[in-house]
């Protein structure tokens, strides 16, 4: 309707909107962070974070590397929504997907558990979880551990529980933090396989990393020093 002041209209053959430019799902622009250290009169701020800028696009894997302490888990955290911020802007598609680096799993609770309980989270139909939970239990090849208490998981199994978890909804959005730690290498290698045919299929992924080695594997590539990134 011609007279609703709401309208949008629709871009014209001149427009930057384009169907050959994928939507942006993650974008952070001017992200700032300190934390304080110590108690009065010796306490001090440490800034983490000093400006930093990123965006994540349909259909491609991106890295985001740098030293250890140099705030990748801190900006990956403040773009989920864990952590607040204290300056900067942050838009990202709705239907987020999280890998922390540490699991949030529960000790007392089975694998299967878990599922059911993510699956109610996602909102998820019984049919769709059902398939969730095969596919990924094929794609990892942990089903044996179905019915397994956390606690009595190794170390890379619950790591693929805590990936798996990130990606039962199948998300626009997949923010990974240092994945495959304690991944075996057969695992490592499946772990790609996955990424890369979600990214083909139009996912959007961050990764987190302290290494450069799996440049090749990546669209792009942002290194984080001195509180900000840029691409390399």
């Amino acid at each position: 309707m011609s007279g609703d002041p709401t309208a949008t209209p629709a871009p014209s053959a001149s427009s930057p909107r384009t169907a050959a430019t994928p939507a942006t799902v993650l974008r952070a622009e001017g992200i700032e962070k300190s934390f304080h250290r110590g108690i009065p009169p010796w306490r001090r701020e440490i800034e983490v974070l000093k400006g930093a800028d990123l965006e994540v696009r349909r259909g491609e894997l991106v890295g985001l590397v740098g030293e250890n302490g140099s705030g990748k888990s801190t900006l990956m955290k403040i773009a989920v929504g864990l952590l607040e911020r204290d300056a900067g802007a942050v838009e990202h598609s709705a239907k987020l997907g999280y890998c922390p680096q540490t699991p949030l799993l529960w000790e007392k609770l089975t694998v299967d558990e878990h599922f059911e309980l993510f699956a109610r989270a996602y909102r998820l139909d019984a049919a769709g979880a059902d398939a969730a939970t095969r596919r990924l239990f094929d794609e990892l090849q942990f089903a044996r551990y179905r019915g397994y208490r956390i606690e009595e998981l190794s170390g890379g199994t619950r790591q693929k529980l805590n990936l798996a978890l990130a990606l039962m909804h199948e998300p626009d959005l997949l923010l990974l933090d240092e994945p495959y730690s304690g991944f075996d290498w057969e695992t490592y290698l499946r772990f790609w396989e996955m990424s890369e045919r979600r990214r083909d299929e139009g996912m959007g992924i961050l990764i987190v990393s302290h290494f450069l080695s799996e440049r090749e594997r990546l669209d792009r590539v942002y290194e984080l020093r001195d509180g900000r990134c840029r691409e390399v």
